[in-house]
C-alpha cells in the first residue's frame, strides 16, 4: 500500500512545522493549510486519506470544518485527528460531537500521534473495504490477504464458502429473510475460526453468499467439519414450519424451470499449498472453482478439499 496523503491544518506555524517533519520522515505526503476554510477548500479539490485539524483557528476553526466534511457524502469516510488544548475536556467533547475519529493534546509526542495515524488509516481501509451485511472485509483486503501469503510460502489453506439452493430460497422468502441467512452463516464462519483455527486466521466475504477464509493445513479440516455441522443444525430453522416439515420448496431455477429446492446448504472447498505451489491468487480461484463443482453435485453441506497429487480432487 502507498504512503497516505495528509492534510494538516493550523493557525500556528511551529506546530505545523512539527507534523510536516514528523509526517514527511515516515513517508507521507503532507498538504498545510493555515486556517479551515483553506483546509476545506483543499480538502475538496484534492484526496486525502487524512486530515489533521486545530480545535482553534481563525475563519472557520476545527469542528466546524469537521461536521461539514462529515456532512458531505463524498468526503465524510475520510478520517479526522483533531488537536485540542492540554487538559480541555470541553474541546474533546465538542471536537468529538462534530464526528473527529480521534484527537490529540498539545503538546504531543511524535511517536503517539504516528501510532494513532496507523491505527485510524488501517481502520478505515478496513472499513471501506468491509462488507455492508457482514462487516466482514471484502475484496480488496481478500485479495491482499492471499497474496501476502503467498509471499510469505507459508503453508496456508483457504476454504471458500458458498450456499447452495440460495437463489430459490431468496426468491421466496425476500431479501430481508436472505440477509439474515448470510448474516447467521458469517457467524457460523467465526464462531468456527475462532475455536478451531489460529489467532492470525483470515475471514473474508467476497460478496452475496460466498465467504473465504483462510488458515493452516492442519486446522482447516476441523474448522470446515464444524462449519458443516453447525450449518446442517441451523438450516432448518430459516424456513417455516410446512417448509421445514416438507424438507423443500418449490421455486424456479435460473432458466425458469419450476422445481423442488432442499434445504439450504454450505458448500466449501479448499486449496492448500501443502504439496502443489501457489503462485498467484487467480490460480487459487482457479483450483476453487474446479472444487465448487464437484461440492455442488452433493444434496446437502460438505466440504472438499484439494489433495494436489494431479489426480481430480475428491470428497
Amino acid at each position: 500500500m502507498s504512503k497516505a496523503h495528509i492534510i494538516v491544518i493550523d493557525d500556528d506555524p511551529d506546530i505545523r512545522d512539527v507534523l510536516v517533519l514528523t509526517l514527511t520522515e515516515e513517508g507521507y505526503e503532507v498538504v498545510e493549510a493555515e486556517n479551515g476554510q483553506q483546509g476545506l477548500d483543499l480538502i475538496k479539490s484534492k484526496g486525502f486519506n487524512l486530515v489533521i485539524v486545530d480545535y482553534k483557528m481563525p475563519v472557520m476553526d476545527g469542528p466546524t470544518l469537521c461536521a461539514t466534511v462529515k456532512k458531505d457524502i463524498l468526503l465524510a469516510h475520510i478520517p479526522i485527528i483533531m488537536l485540542t488544548g492540554k487538559g480541555d475536556v470541553t474541546d474533546k467533547v465538542s471536537g468529538i460531537n462534530a464526528g473527529a475519529d480521534d484527537y490529540m493534546v498539545k503538546p504531543f509526542e511524535p511517536t503517539e500521534l504516528l501510532a494513532r495515524i496507523k491505527m485510524i488509516l488501517r481502520r478505515t481501509e478496513r472499513d471501506l473495504d468491509a462488507n455492508p451485511l457482514s462487516h466482514l472485509p471484502g475484496n480488496v483486503s481478500i485479495l491482499n490477504e492471499l497474496q501476502s501469503r503467498i509471499d510469505k510460502k507459508e503453508p496456508m489453506a483457504v476454504a471458500y464458502a458458498d450456499l447452495d439452493k440460495f437463489k430459490a430460497y431468496n426468491d421466496k422468502y425476500g431479501f430481508s429473510h436472505g440477509d439474515e441467512v448470510i448474516r447467521e452463516t458469517a457467524r457460523l464462519i467465526i464462531r468456527a475460526v475462532q475455536e478451531l483455527g489460529n489467532p492470525g486466521d483470515f475471514i473474508g466475504h467476497v460478496g452475496g453468499d460466498d465467504f473465504v477464509f483462510v488458515s493452516s493445513p492442519d486446522k482447516i479440516d476441523g474448522i470446515c467439519e464444524k462449519l458443516v455441522e453447525e450449518f446442517e443444525k441451523a438450516s432448518p430453522g430459516f424456513y417455516n414450519t410446512e417448509d421445514r416439515q416438507t424438507g423443500f420448496i418449490v421455486g424456479k431455477d435460473r432458466k425458469g424451470t419450476e422445481q423442488k429446492f432442499g434445504l439450504l446448504s454450505i458448500s466449501i472447498c479448499v486449496v492448500t499449498n501443502e504439496k502443489r505451489l501457489l503462485e498467484h491468487v487467480a490460480q487459487i480461484s482457479e483450483i476453487g472453482a474446479e472444487l465448487k463443482e464437484l461440492a455442488k453435485a452433493t444434496e446437502r453441506s460438505c466440504y472438499i478439499k484439494d489433495k494436489r497429487t494431479g489426480e481430480r480432487p475428491s470428497l
